[in-house]
């Protein structure tokens, strides 16, 4: 009897074969459920284990699987990013340098989000930042409920938003984009529908970001991930042989997409990979020998932003696929 998987996942030119029905599982077959925004995915997968088969953020998956959430990721890792970026300050908040943080108020939109995760851990293992001293202010709820905020974390208050409050200066400093306050420049309804815009003269954190993130790259090996894929247990006990199925399947449809890069007409929304590959080779690797660095690496920011209790494995956390 074939195997049928309800699963969330969203269209990349990555998985566009899978999701088209071009490239199939030998013995299961997937039911896509679209869910929008993605966010909502993400919390329905953590709290109600609505699917068998789903994109969640690495973060979030990490979290979860500590509290015992029962399912498991694959290496298989769907978007990526370098994070020297993104965190602007206003130019009255007395910010020169990310050191400069320690004693401020930075708004981002919830603790756990990745993008948050993936900065906090560079400043504070690449800039001798005390994460601590920092007070990180939140305007949404996090993914897995049972988690415990840090008491460095607040939530915005009643009535306001992050994008008000960096705007009359109530935080010295936020995370950009779906990220925290917006995006600059622009009218932003924040999280609860509160209609900023935001002031131009914000400034990036960290100046030259780029040159600074391929040199973070070659030092460390570390190229951040922001959606993993998971299946439930339940799903693999039912078949042992799903997840390298799985694994397999989508290896497939990610090195028909490379291999397309190279033609003369290229798929849409590949020139973040092209211009990726650049300083990382391989802008999509899958595999848990491939991304141990940066496996390792989320875990111990997880570690030290006090989102898990313990230091896990890679092994703990990704099947060895």
């Amino acid at each position: 009897m074939t195997q049928t998987l309800k699963t969330s996942l969203r269209d990349y030119p990555h998985t566009s074969a899978i999701r088209s029905g071009a490239l199939k599982l030998p013995d299961a077959e997937f039911d896509f459920i679209d869910v929008k925004p993605q966010i909502a995915a993400y919390r329905r997968m953590v709290r109600d284990l609505e699917f068998d088969v789903a994109e969640l953020a690495p973060t979030t998956y990490v979290i979860a699987r500590a509290h015992g959430a029962p399912f498991v990721a694959l290496p298989v890792f769907f978007s990526r990013r370098f994070h020297h970026s993104g965190l602007v300050v206003r130019p009255d908040a007395g910010i020169e340098t990310p050191k400069d943080l320690e004693g401020k108020r930075v708004g981002v939109r919830a603790y756990s989000v990745t993008t948050g995760v993936w900065t906090r851990g560079i400043l504070q293992n690449g800039y001798g930042v005390d994460i601590d001293k920092v007070t990180w202010v939140v305007d949404d709820e996090e993914h897995v409920e049972a988690m415990t905020l840090p008491p460095n974390v607040e939530h915005v208050p009643e009535g306001s938003s992050l994008a008000q409050m960096i705007s009359d200066g109530s935080i010295d400093a936020g995370f950009t984009a779906n990220a925290g306050i917006g995006r600059q420049g622009k009218p932003t309804e924040g999280w609860n529908s509160t209609a900023v815009t935001l002031p131009a003269d914000l400034r990036e954190l960290i100046p030259d970001a780029a040159a600074r993130e391929a040199e973070w790259y070659r030092k460390t090996g570390i190229y951040p991930m922001h959606s993993t894929l998971v299946v439930k247990e339940d799903a693999l006990a039912a078949n042992p042989d799903l997840g390298r199925q799985l694994f397999d399947l989508f290896s497939k449809a990610k090195d028909d997409y490379l291999a397309s890069l190279t033609q003369d007409v290229v798929p849409e929304g590949s020139d973040k990979h092209i211009k990726m590959s650049r300083i990382v080779g391989d802008p999509l690797p899958y595999g848990l020998e491939a991304n141990r660095p940066t496996i390792e690496a989320l875990i111990t920011y997880a570690q030290q932003q006090k989102l898990v209790g313990e230091r896990y494995r890679a092994e703990d956390m990704f099947l060895p696929l």
